[in-house]
């Protein structure tokens, strides 16, 4: 049996997957990124870096050109409630521009980036073994769909009454403020984040089959705001976002950020998670004690698993038109829920 090419391979080159190779190369280990995509990768999602992927994007010597963000502002059934973040400014960053810098900085490092698929994982008692490729351990940060989290046999079912999706697009005008916006319209929310000096990105997430511009027409004020501007992005969709999994460690392959389990993107903080996690794993390989990063995640997720599921179960229950009005009779507790979010 062959000895093993690269002490890390990493599935999926996506700002997670990036992160971990940097991570990898930081803590002295060889390491591969196979993704499945070519080139620079664009994905549907909200684009807000949250404060606290900030310090732990410098720390892996990465500072992506974006728009500094102010707080969270939420508008819904005529009612407004405004945090300004305490914990520093967010960012925010076109996903291009992220996957760019991230990828720039990998391959500075001496990551190597190659374009292939991992339809199979297969373990030894030294070895796993994915696209073709033999390493010493294999962090799967292949999203939401993780096929890595299936082979192993990590991945658990959601019910589909559960699940939701979201779809983005990029409207030519000058961000009106230094907020990240969410608007809960009658049938989705809308998620506005400004990207550049002329640019916003506005993100709509709502169950299936859920019509864009009908919903749109639900949020008025957010309406009226884009009537007319230019529509300069291809429109992109993504979900279902609630992902499972029974454990994030099988042998020598570690789940990482979205494939590790998500439950929804209403707080918009996945990178934030997805880059502590990757942190955390390369920690554990580095210590030779992969079983340790369990622990480790279930410690670093536990604030956003806890408020997530409640934010959710608040915006698929009769309380959804309410939330936004009881949220600006008591901005200390919204406050609080979002720095905690945010830190």
């Amino acid at each position: 049996m062959s000895a093993p090419g690269v002490d890390v391979l990493v599935v999926g080159g996506g700002p997670v997957g990036l992160a971990a190779a940097i991570e990898s190369r930081l803590a002295g280990l060889t390491v591969e990124v196979v993704e499945r995509r070519a080139g620079t990768v664009d994905k549907a999602c909200g684009e807000g870096l949250m404060p606290g992927a900030l310090p732990l994007l410098r720390r892996l010597g990465v500072d992506p050109v974006g728009v500094d963000l102010g707080g969270v502002r939420y508008h819904g059934s005529g009612a407004v409630v405004d945090h300004a973040f305490r914990s520093g400014h967010g960012r925010g960053v076109r996903r291009t521009t992220l996957h760019a810098a991230l990828r720039a900085r990998a391959e500075d490092l001496g990551a190597v980036v190659t374009t292939g698929r991992a339809d199979g994982v297969e373990q030894s008692a030294d070895a796993v073994d994915a696209a073709g490729r033999r390493a010493r351990y294999l962090l799967a940060c292949d999203g939401l769909h993780s096929g890595v989290a299936r082979a192993v046999g990590l991945a658990r079912p959601e019910p589909a009454r559960r699940r939701r999706y979201g779809i983005r697009e990029h409207h030519e005008i000058a961000p009106w403020s230094d907020r990240i916006e969410v608007h809960v319209g009658e049938s989705a929310e809308f998620y506005v984040t400004p990207v550049s000096d002329g640019t916003v990105g506005v993100s709509m997430l709502g169950r299936q089959g859920t019509d864009y511009d009908a919903a749109l027409a639900g949020a008025p004020e957010l309406a009226d705001r884009l009537a007319g501007t230019a529509v300069v992005s291809t429109r992109r969709g993504a979900g279902p976002f609630r992902q499972r999994t029974s454990a994030r460690v099988a042998g020598r392959v570690l789940l990482v950020g979205d494939a590790s389990g998500y439950v929804d993107a209403i707080t918009g903080e996945g990178l934030r998670l997805g880059f502590a996690q990757a942190h955390e794993a390369v920690a554990a390989l580095a210590a030779g004690r992969p079983d340790a990063y369990e622990a480790r995640w279930r410690e670093v997720t536990r604030d956003f698993r806890v408020l997530t599921t409640a934010l959710v179960a608040v915006a698929n229950s009769p309380l959804r038109p309410r939330f936004v009005p009881l949220s600006s009779r008591t901005p200390a507790v919204f406050g609080a829920i979002v720095e905690r979010l945010a830190r």
